[in-house]
Formats: C-alpha cells, sequence, structure tokens
C-alpha cells in the first residue's frame, strides 16, 4: 500500500497531519497529541464548539494504512478552500471574532488554541468554521496565551490596514503568508490611531515591544517566565474581540461597487439575460459553479437558487462586500463571494508553493460564468481573446458567457482612454477564439442589446490546464 498522500499545507504541526487516500481527506492525530485529542474528546469542547458551527465535525476511521497514528479522522468535506487573502473585510473580519468565540468556549472548559492562523479557518455553509482539530492545547495557570501575536498578524493588522487606512492592504496578506509584521503594520497605520486605546495596546506596542526584543537571545525564556493569570488571558481575549468589533468599512467608492445602478441595460434586456442564464443553466444542471466577475452575485443567485454550489468571484472590493453582506442577511447558503483579479489570480505560495493552492488547482468547477466580463480582460487587461478561451477551458467543462461588441457604450468607457489596437474584438473574432479550446452548445442575443450569450462544453483536449 503506497504511503499516504499529505497535503502540502500539512507539515508544521508534530500533533498531526492531514493526508488524501482515494480522493477523501483524512486527517492523523499522532501519538504526541494523544492527551490534547482525549481532553478536546472528552472535555464535551468538541461537541459545544460543532453544534455551535465553530469546529468542523468528523468521524473516526479505521486504516490498516497508516501506521503509527493514535487516531486517524475524517472531516466533513468542505465544498471549497479559500485562502484569507481572497477574503473581503467582512469575512476576515468574521473569521476573527469566531476564532476569539471558539477561544473563549475553549477557555471555560480549561483549553485554549494554541495557533490562531486565519489558514485554519475556512467558510463551510457560508459561515466561519475551525477546521484544525489539534489546535487546542490544555490551559495551564499563569502561561500567556502563544497564539497572541499570530492572532494580531493574521487578523487585527490587516483589519486594521483595511478599516484606518485602504481596503486594498488587505491583498498584504499574499505577500505575508505567516501574517503582517506588526511593525510593518504600525507604521503605515494613521498617527490618529495612536489614540485608540484598543490599537495602540494590541499593535502600536505590541510591535515596538517585538522590536525592543528581536535580538534578545533570553526573550523566549523571559516569555516562558511570564505569568498572566487566568482573569488577565480572559480580559485579553475581551480586548481582542472589543478591537476587532469596532473597525468596520463601508463598501463604497470603488470601480465597479455600484455597477447594477450604473449599467446601460434596460429593464427589458435585464429581464430577458437572467431568464436567458438561469435557462442555460437548468439545462446543464451543474453541482458546482464559479461566476468570475460577479459583482454582487445576482447571478451567482441564479445558480444557486438551481441548487449548485457557487464561488462568486469578483475584483472589486466593494462589490464583494456587499455580496457577502447580503449572504449574512439571507443566513447559511452555499455560496461564497471572494476576491480575485483575473490578470493575476492567485498562485501556488508558501513553502515549495504547495501550501496555498492556485486558482486552478482549486478546481475545475462543473461550470463556469464570465457575464460582462471578456471586453475587460481583452481591452483593460489586452489579453487575446484565445488565451482568455484557453485559461477558461481549464477552470470548468461548461462555460455560460456573454460577449459585448465594441458598439457597447460599456466597451466604448474602456476605449476612450486607450488606443483601439483591438482588431481581434469582434464577433467573428470572439466565437473564432473559442471555437477552440469549447464546443458551442447554443448562443442567443439579450433583448435590447447587441450583447450575446453563448452556452459552450470543453473539448475533451482542452482539458489540460498547462497546455499554454
Amino acid at each position: 500500500m503506497n504511503p499516504p498522500e499529505r497535503l502540502g499545507s500539512s507539515f508544521r504541526d508534530p500533533s498531526g497531519f492531514v493526508f488524501i487516500r482515494a480522493g477523501r481527506i483524512y486527517r492523523q492525530v499522532n501519538p504526541a497529541y494523544r492527551a490534547g485529542y482525549e481532553r478536546l474528546m472528552g472535555s464535551g469542547l468538541y461537541e459545544e464548539l460543532v453544534s455551535a458551527g465553530l469546529l468542523i465535525p468528523h468521524r473516526e476511521v479505521s486504516l490498516e494504512d497508516a501506521p503509527g497514528a493514535y487516531r486517524v479522522l475524517e472531516p466533513e468535506a468542505l465544498e471549497f478552500v479559500s485562502y484569507p487573502y481572497e477574503w473581503c473585510f467582512g469575512a476576515l473580519r468574521d473569521a476573527a471574532l469566531a476564532t476569539l468565540a471558539i477561544q473563549k468556549r475553549a477557555f471555560a472548559h480549561d483549553m485554549l488554541l494554541k495557533d490562531a492562523s486565519a489558514y485554519n479557518i475556512q467558510f463551510h455553509h457560508g459561515a466561519p468554521v475551525l477546521i484544525d482539530t489539534l489546535s487546542f492545547a490544555r490551559y495551564e495557570e499563569g502561561r500567556p496565551w502563544v497564539a497572541y501575536r499570530q492572532f494580531c498578524q493574521h487578523f487585527l493588522a490587516p483589519l486594521a490596514l483595511m478599516s484606518r487606512r485602504d481596503i486594498r492592504l488587505g491583498q498584504l496578506l499574499r505577500i505575508f503568508v505567516d501574517g503582517l509584521p506588526l511593525d510593518l503594520a504600525s507604521r503605515l497605520l494613521p498617527r490618529r490611531t495612536l489614540l485608540r486605546f484598543s490599537l495602540l495596546s494590541h499593535l502600536h506596542l505590541h510591535a515596538r515591544s517585538q522590536q525592543r526584543h528581536a535580538h534578545d537571545m533570553d526573550a523566549p525564556r523571559a516569555v516562558e517566565r511570564g505569568r498572566v493569570s487566568r482573569v488577565g488571558l480572559q480580559g485579553l481575549v475581551e480586548s481582542l474581540e472589543s478591537a476587532i468589533r469596532g473597525l468596520h468599512w463601508s463598501p463604497s467608492g470603488t470601480e465597479w461597487g455600484d455597477y447594477y445602478e450604473a449599467t446601460n441595460y434596460s429593464r427589458e434586456a435585464t429581464a430577458h439575460k437572467g431568464d436567458l442564464v438561469a435557462r442555460l443553466l437548468g439545462r446543464v444542471k451543474p453541482a458546482t459553479v464559479w461566476d468570475l466577475g460577479a459583482n454582487t452575485g445576482v447571478y451567482s443567485r441564479l445558480a444557486l437558487e438551481l441548487g449548485a454550489h457557487v464561488v462568486s468571484w469578483d475584483v472589486d472590493p466593494a462589490a464583494v462586500e456587499k455580496s457577502y453582506r447580503q449572504l449574512r442577511r439571507e443566513g447559511p447558503r452555499r455560496l461564497l463571494p471572494l476576491l480575485l483579479d483575473l490578470s493575476n489570480p492567485s498562485a501556488a505560495i508558501g513553502w515549495a508553493n504547495r501550501e496555498r493552492m492556485s486558482l486552478a488547482e482549486r478546481g475545475p468547477a462543473e461550470l463556469v460564468m464570465a457575464l460582462a466580463l471578456v471586453h475587460h480582460l481583452a481591452i483593460s487587461g489586452n489579453v487575446p481573446l484565445d488565451r482568455i478561451a484557453g485559461f477558461l477551458a481549464s477552470l470548468g467543462q461548461w462555460l455560460i458567457i456573454e460577449f459585448i461588441p465594441k458598439s457597447d457604450s460599456q466597451v466604448e468607457r474602456l476605449l476612450r482612454v486607450r488606443e483601439d489596437i483591438f482588431t481581434e474584438y469582434t464577433q467573428e473574432g470572439f466565437e473564432r477564439a473559442f471555437d477552440g479550446p469549447f464546443r458551442l452548445v447554443e448562443v442567443e442575443g439579450v433583448r435590447d442589446s447587441e450583447r450575446r450569450i453563448y452556452l459552450y462544453e470543453r473539448r475533451p483536449s482542452a482539458a489540460d490546464p498547462g497546455r499554454r
């Protein structure tokens, strides 16, 4: 029997690791974590967190080819894996609050989180949930919270920068995969944040303390000797929760955040486009849908109503935030709004470029939607149509795509600020480019407009994402 295939992201924790067997995900619990696992399961904490929707449930299984394991767990399967640099402000904030809620519940059972990594949180059925069952340790009286700095780097620092400086600074998490350095966050934050006690203490003074002890060889031992009372630790968590709740961002002022209010669609065209997209979705009946350039997710929700699990991607942080807030109002649903710049999509990063998967590695989806998107890639991004077609073919089996001609006012808007060098950007050029990797199934014009909606199926020869 072949050894288990470890996930590229699971190698840092001596307590265990995650592996794949026959397409299913398992978590091995090593003997070193036996006491921690037994306390988690025996204390009632596991049942409490699962019931609250804060911890992914699992079942214990028996695998003969897991030598040396104390236990093997099969967690409930996630529908999609996303990363903090793909989350909007509200999603990152909710993940931070979920982490603190878990810490508070754990503390009531004399346990605490030994890790506070944002990567330990995933969005499952529309809500943040902890996926690392081995993140808990027994609380020892007087010991500080070892995950405090990690929480500040993964959650508080990026949220503060997004709220107090610029929403786009959340993308720094793509560079600093172990969390934002606190000294950098402190320098980037406005001086007025020094007047806010929670940010002063948890970011600015925390950063200075780190810098002061950066070259102190005795600093780790000093931390080991430092004592924090139970009340003090509880107060620390409460203070962090207050800091997170005090950070806000209003989704406005971005380029496409009000797209549907400013669109050139007539009422008849809007209604017909919705009916057409819904009919094509009903024809394919996909189980998974990626809606690229989804804006606030109007058409994503058409796929959702037909029973699909939908990942709704857009480059505009205000549009994604609005979609996420609507999702939270609607309650748990199989929809995940995420940030994505298709001209620079999420790459494989981390150790050996294997810790965090690229966009394509997390697919393919059964169906991809690309509505009112191609003109942005082809004209704003200057990406040839055949390359767009090849890339979309690597992401999904079926494609619902909209072509908008140069005579459309939205394309004219793009061409006002650049020379029209796009000789291939015609209906004929579009169809010729997509006829390579795809087979045309259906096409129909949108009433009261010059736009056309196409349904394509990927050709078998176009399934290899590395071919281009």
